[in-house]
């Protein structure tokens, strides 16, 4: 299998939904932009958030098997996506690419 290059791009904060529909937490979102993780085997890297993972996963899979070309041609390189996590109040985008030895 091929390896995988996760980079935290871009994080936005939609406060105005925070604002009204979360509740105050203390443990929220402590990935950092500019992050880099390195996928073996198609595994969850040590350090990356475990609901990330949940979105990014399936693309990681598909890109360490020599897949690509997602959605007819949606990436410049083919083998990459860009990735959003799961979280409606401060989503991160992730950039996956397939990286060579």
């Amino acid at each position: 299998m091929k390896k995988c290059k996760i980079t935290a791009m871009k994080q936005h904060w939609h406060n105005d939904l925070m604002e009204l529909y979360e509740n105050p937490i203390k443990n929220h979102c402590d990935m950092e932009v500019g992050s880099v993780f390195i996928s073996v085997d198609a595994q969850m890297p040590e350090g990356f958030c475990s609901s990330a993972w949940e979105s990014v996963y399936p693309f990681v899979l598909e890109l360490a098997k020599g897949g690509g070309n997602f959605f007819d041609g949606w990436m410049k390189n083919p083998y990459s996506a860009m990735v959003s996590c799961n979280d409606g109040f401060r989503p991160m985008s992730f950039y996956v690419e397939v990286i060579e030895d």
